[in-house]
């Protein structure tokens, strides 16, 4: 057996910082362990609810597809899966508790509301669509879409989560062509839509 240090590596390596270290098929142990074990936190913000929780049931039954409904929270989910009219209101939210979940993090936006505003596009007060707050990997049309046609998008990121290269997901390019681009800052990933609540002392804060 070579010294596995010394190995070829493509640039920017193809499974992150241990790609000198892990054989190639582990990508694929840990993709399959990614795609059959889905933590989904249901975000749900309007009638595409109710088929999401249809989806869930014993009828259709997404479980057997390696898909967890309700976790306890964004910090134990790995997949958010977006219902209903987004509204201005409620973007920050959405943003917020997106930020809060662990990498690798999938996003499913479920129904026409949530790809681009629906029959509400043209509100003042509703967002045209999700991906304006979040990125998102599976669209899944209709107004609203059948339960069936939410496991198709399940599918469908599966099969993503298959072929995903965490070289590309999580390294740090320093430019150039194929290089993987690098990751945001800790800044950068801070919502911009909200602020904290001032502190003591701040300005506009009452005296005792």
């Amino acid at each position: 057996m070579p010294d596995p240090v010394r190995l070829p590596v493509e640039p920017g390596g193809r499974i992150g910082a241990l790609a000198r270290l892990a054989p190639e098929p582990m990508k694929v142990v840990l993709n399959w362990g990614r795609r059959y074990s889905l933590w989904v936190f249901n975000f749900g913000l309007a009638c595409c609810a109710i088929e999401f929780i249809a989806a869930s049931m014993a009828r259709h039954d997404f479980i057997r597809l390696g898909v967890i409904p309700f976790a306890p929270g964004p910090r134990q989910a790995d997949l958010m899966v977006v219902s209903g009219t987004v509204t201005d209101k409620m973007a920050p939210a959405v943003k917020r508790l997106y930020e809060q979940m662990p990498e690798p993090k999938y996003v499913i936006s479920f129904g026409a509301c949530s790809n681009c505003g629906g029959p509400y596009w043209d509100s003042y007060c509703v967002t045209k669509g999700v991906d304006q707050i979040i990125p998102v990997d599976v669209y899944v049309p209709g107004c609203p879409p059948r339960p069936e046609a939410l496991l198709q998008g399940i599918i469908k990121l599966q099969e993503k989560i298959a072929r995903e290269s965490l070289g590309e997901r999580y390294g740090r390019g320093a430019g150039g062509a194929g290089a993987p681009a690098a990751r945001p800052s800790a800044a950068e990933l801070q919502s911009g839509l909200t602020k904290p609540p001032p502190g003591p002392g701040a300005p506009g804060e009452g005296t005792p």
